[in-house]
C-alpha cells in the first residue's frame, strides 16, 4: 500500500474524511491550524461542510447541533481553545452524543506559548467541565498512529455515543512522517434511531442534556458510569517496548512515548535492562496492565512534558507497591535522551530517593 510524506495536522484531517466526517466546525489556534485549513478545502470535496466558527465556544455547540442528527462531526483546537469548549463537551457527555474532538496541546497554563506540551492531561482525563462525565481519550505518538487512532476515535464515539478526545501535541501535529491509509475494520454499528432527522411519521425526538427531576439526573449519571466502566473492560490500550524484565519500568504518553523509546534502546547498550509501557487509552486507563508491568521493578520512572498529570494515575495504579519516581518539564521544554538516562543511572545507583 501506497505510503504518503504529511504533516500530522493534515494527516489526522485526511483521516477524518476517509472516516466519514463530513461536518467540521472549529476556530483557530496555533499549533493545529493546518487541521482546519486542510479540511476548508478537502470536505467540500466529498460533500461536507467546513465553518469557521466565531469562536470556540460557538463551535463546539455548532458540534452539537450536528452530531444531534447523528452525522460525524468533529472539531479541533489546542489548549487555551479546548478550555472554551468545556461546556460544551458536558453537555455532549450527558446528552450522549458521537463527537471528535482534536487537541494538538501547548505550554500553559492561561495563553501560555505554541510550543509542544502535555500540561492538557487532567483537562482531558478528568473532564475539564462541570459533572461526573469522561471523554474518551487517545494518545497517538507517531503520525501514523494519529491516522489510524483517528478512524478508532470516530468507530469508538458512535459505538458509545460519547465524545472523544485525540490529545496530540504541537510537536505531533507539526512533523513530517510517512503514513499509509489503510480501509478501517470495525464490527458494524447500530442504526442512529437516537438521531433527530426531522419528524416525518415517526414520534418526535428530542436531544436535551438537562434533567431538573434530581433523581432523574442521579439517573442519568449512574447510567454513564455503568458506560464509562464497560469502556475499562472493553478498550484500554497500552504499548509496551524493551526487556520483558526490566529493572526500571519508563511510563510516557504520546511524543514523550518516541523519547523513552529511544531511551530504552540506548540503555540496552550500555547494559540497561529498560521497559517501555506506553497508555494508548489515557481514559479509559490501562490500570490492570501497569499493574501486572509493574510486578518486580526496582522503580517506575514517569516522563512527561508537564509537572506531574499522568503521574497521579500511575502512582495511584501501583499503591504503594513500586517507588515511582518523576522527570518532566513544562512551557513547551522536551526531555532528552541523554538526561532521562542520566536520571535512570542515577535511580540504580540508588542517588535518587522518592
Amino acid at each position: 500500500m501506497e505510503k504518503i510524506l504529511m504533516r500530522g495536522n493534515e494527516a489526522v484531517a485526511e483521516a477524518a474524511v476517509r472516516a466519514g466526517c463530513r461536518l467540521y466546525f472549529g476556530y483557530p489556534i496555533t499549533p493545529q491550524n493546518e487541521i482546519s485549513e486542510y479540511l476548508s478545502f478537502r470536505l467540500p470535496q466529498v460533500g461536507g461542510v467546513f465553518l469557521q466558527a466565531e469562536s470556540e465556544v460557538a463551535a463546539i455547540h455548532m458540534v452539537y447541533g450536528a452530531a444531534a442528527t447523528g452525522a460525524r462531526v468533529m472539531t479541533s483546537s489546542s489548549g487555551p481553545g479546548v478550555s472554551l469548549m468545556q461546556e460544551g463537551l458536558s453537555c455532549l457527555a450527558a446528552a450522549e452524543l458521537p463527537c471528535v474532538v482534536v487537541n494538538m496541546s501547548r505550554g500553559g497554563p492561561g495563553v501560555g506559548n505554541i510550543q509542544p506540551a502535555q500540561s492538557d492531561y487532567f483537562q482531558a482525563v478528568k473532564g475539564g467541565g462541570h459533572g461526573d462525565y469522561r471523554l474518551i481519550v487517545l494518545a497517538p505518538s507517531t503520525v501514523q498512529e494519529l491516522v489510524d487512532l483517528t478512524y478508532r476515535a470516530f468507530y469508538l464515539a458512535d459505538k458509545y455515543r460519547n465524545p472523544v478526545e485525540i490529545l496530540g501535541d504541537g510537536m505531533l501535529g507539526q512533523m513530517m512522517e510517512p503514513v499509509t491509509f489503510r480501509e478501517p475494520e470495525f464490527p458494524p454499528l447500530p442504526p442512529k434511531d437516537w438521531a433527530i432527522r426531522g419528524k416525518g411519521s415517526g414520534p418526535r425526538k428530542w436531544v436535551v442534556c438537562l434533567d431538573l427531576d434530581p433523581k432523574g439526573l442521579e439517573a442519568l449519571n449512574l447510567k454513564l458510569q455503568r458506560k464509562y466502566r464497560l469502556l475499562e473492560e472493553q478498550e484500554t490500550d497500552y504499548d509496551t517496548f524493551g526487556d520483558p524484565e526490566p529493572e526500571i519500568l519508563l511510563v510516557g504518553f504520546g511524543t514523550v512515548g518516541r523519547i523513552l523509546k529511544s531511551v530504552v534502546r540506548e540503555g540496552k547498550k550500555e547494559g540497561l535492562k529498560l521497559a517501555l509501557f506506553r497508555p494508548i487509552t489515557l481514559f479509559p486507563f490501562p490500570k490492570a496492565a501497569l499493574f501486572e508491568k509493574a510486578k518486580g521493578v526496582k522503580g517506575i520512572l514517569v516522563v512527561e512534558m508537564n509537572l506531574g498529570q499522568m503521574l497521579e494515575d500511575v502512582e495511584l495504579v501501583v499503591r504503594g507497591k513500586v517507588p515511582v519516581f518523576f522527570l518532566g518539564h513544562t512551557g513547551g521544554v522536551i526531555p532528552t535522551v541523554s538526561e532521562i538516562l542520566e536520571y535512570v543511572h542515577g535511580l540504580l545507583k540508588e542517588e535518587i530517593r522518592v
